[in-house]
């Protein structure tokens, strides 16, 4: 038996969709023909409206705590550049440090004078430095390290 026109006059009546109807009896459905007969239907029980299904988010909280922990941050779940999750601070902190830790060095074994350090470090806050190396070639080439021994920095 079709029941099409009847699931579409349900549906208006009801206001919600025609997937959301359904019918326990069709037997008794044949008869009906107006949107009375419907809303008879209606109130008898033998047409019900679906209940709307909601979202599962049970997954999702439990894949949020995981990444809270720190997981599920590996290489293939990254989008961007490779320094998309890096701020500029961050970055600017990881060169800086060594750099500056690396002087200190230098200025504490005596290799090179307070006021050259000085120099050296306003260098350093200005960008000046790619990284350790390049800052020993800087000094090395303007002739800023003190003389020391042969097979010595």
């Amino acid at each position: 038996m079709n029941v099409k026109s009847q699931k579409k006059m349900a549906a208006r009546i009801l206001k919600v969709g025609v997937s959301r109807i359904k019918i326990t009896q069709t037997k008794e459905l044949g008869d009906a023909i107006t949107r009375n007969d419907i809303r008879k239907l209606i109130v008898k029980g033998i047409i019900k409206k679906e209940k709307k299904k909601g979202q599962a988010r049970a997954q999702l909280k439990k894949r949020m705590e995981q990444k809270k922990k720190g997981r599920r941050s590996g290489q293939g779940s990254r989008k961007g550049k490779a320094y998309a999750k890096k701020t500029s601070k961050e970055l600017w902190i990881e060169r800086v440090r060594p750099l500056r830790r690396f002087l200190r060095q230098l200025r504490d074994t005596g290799k090179i004078e307070k006021s050259v350090y000085r120099k050296i470090y306003k260098m350093i806050k200005g960008g000046s430095f790619r990284s350790k190396k390049h800052m020993l070639y800087y000094l090395k080439e303007n002739e800023l390290l003190a003389k020391t021994k042969k097979g010595e920095t």
